[in-house]
């Protein structure tokens, strides 16, 4: 299998927590592969704020992982520090860890769910399901705002600069992975047609700058 076959599972900042989490997929002979990567910064500043450890499975053993981590959780839990700080949220904070599951860690996830039961506050698996449908409705939205890299696009096509090439594929061809494993388009099929003629412009522009100057350098 290719490693384009394999989708992001989890992300994190601290390659430790990285590290933690396929060391159990190794366990449980889970297969997996590790992306030190940079995030997309049409800025290129290469900050470090943006680099991520993205853990990657393929798209049938999702299930299987989350399974695995919320058994785990569980178990955990039998040990549990009444001083941990999730005992101090309040029933619609815990809930909303319940609701946006994808956030927290599953251990959050299964102590949030067990503390609201404690407060005669909980959630049947049915709600569960529900919210965990909802959320994937949520997050499978494109992303909004693009209007400025949409108009720097459009410019450094224009000034013939190969961001602009990278600019309009990025936003053109950029999908996210959803909790489940489903892939989808991160931006709007509005903001992927300009990035489509960004990217298509700012070839035409490269070329046609390249031959004045290729002329222009002739004649003297």
């Amino acid at each position: 299998m290719t490693d384009e076959q394999y989708l992001t599972f989890q992300k994190f900042n601290d390659e430790g927590l990285a590290t933690e989490l396929t060391e159990v997929l190794e366990q449980n002979n889970i297969e997996f592969i590790v992306d030190d990567t940079q995030n997309f910064d049409p800025s290129f500043s290469n900050s470090e704020i943006n680099k991520e450890f993205r853990v990657k499975l393929k798209k049938e053993d999702f299930e299987k992982a989350n399974t695995l981590l919320l058994e785990i959780s569980v178990k955990q839990l039998e040990n549990v520090d009444k001083n941990y700080y999730l005992f101090k949220f309040t029933d619609e904070e815990l809930i909303e860890i319940v609701a946006k599951a994808d956030e927290w860690s599953q251990y959050d996830f299964i102590l949030a769910q067990r503390i609201l039961k404690e407060r005669g506050k909980e959630i049947k698996p049915e709600l569960a399901d529900a919210l965990r449908k909802q959320r994937l409705q949520e997050l499978a939205k494109p992303e909004e705002g693009q209007q400025t890299w949409i108009y720097a696009g459009y410019t450094f096509a224009l000034l013939g600069g190969l961001i602009s090439i990278f600019i309009g594929w990025h936003l053109l061809s950029y999908k996210k992975t959803l909790p489940n494993g489903d892939r989808v388009y991160g931006y709007s099929a509005s903001d992927r047609k300009h990035g489509n003629r960004i990217f298509l412009i700012g070839i035409i522009f490269i070329v046609f700058w390249s031959i004045v100057w290729i002329i222009k350098t002739a004649n003297n």
